[in-house]
């Protein structure tokens, strides 16, 4: 089995930067409003993982292919189309945070925002601290060997 490195790994680009490079005046004020939310809800400082993702924390993961690495725990991106929300786990373990949340769409391993006014920011707020939660309890239990 080839081990291919991850595309999006953390850089030492600076994430202001790269926020204030947003096209958009409103999806740049959307990036600077997550910015504080992520960083509330991890309790850990921005770093940009890959060119375009803001990351916070850091996870490693194991599949049963037996690829690995890391990965942020909770990032988001704040695209032209759709503003994209990553996490370590799986988003759908909320799924009672997911119905109060507001318009959104789910894919496989993100969550899709067309725009923040869409969504409860509290509700978005308490579904990335539970998702950052959960993902540290798995990455401490596994590193203890449990």
């Amino acid at each position: 089995m080839s081990s291919k490195p991850n595309k999006t790994t953390e850089t030492a680009a600076s994430v202001e930067q790269f926020i204030a490079e947003v096209p958009t005046d409103r999806r740049r004020t959307e990036a600077e409003t997550l910015l504080e939310i992520f960083s509330r809800a991890s309790g850990q400082p921005a770093a940009m993982w890959g060119p375009t993702i803001i990351g916070f924390g850091s996870t490693h993961y194991r599949y049963a292919t037996g690829r690995e690495g890391d990965t942020a725990t909770i990032g988001f991106s704040p695209r032209k189309p759709k503003i994209s929300l990553y996490t370590a786990r799986n988003f759908r373990e909320f799924p009672e945070l997911l119905e109060r949340l507001g318009k959104h769409e789910l894919a496989v391993g993100c969550l899709y925002i067309k725009k923040l006014e869409d969504v409860d920011l509290a509700v978005l707020e308490e579904l990335l601290t539970r998702s950052y939660e959960v993902a540290r309890f798995d990455y401490d239990a596994r590193a203890e060997g449990n």
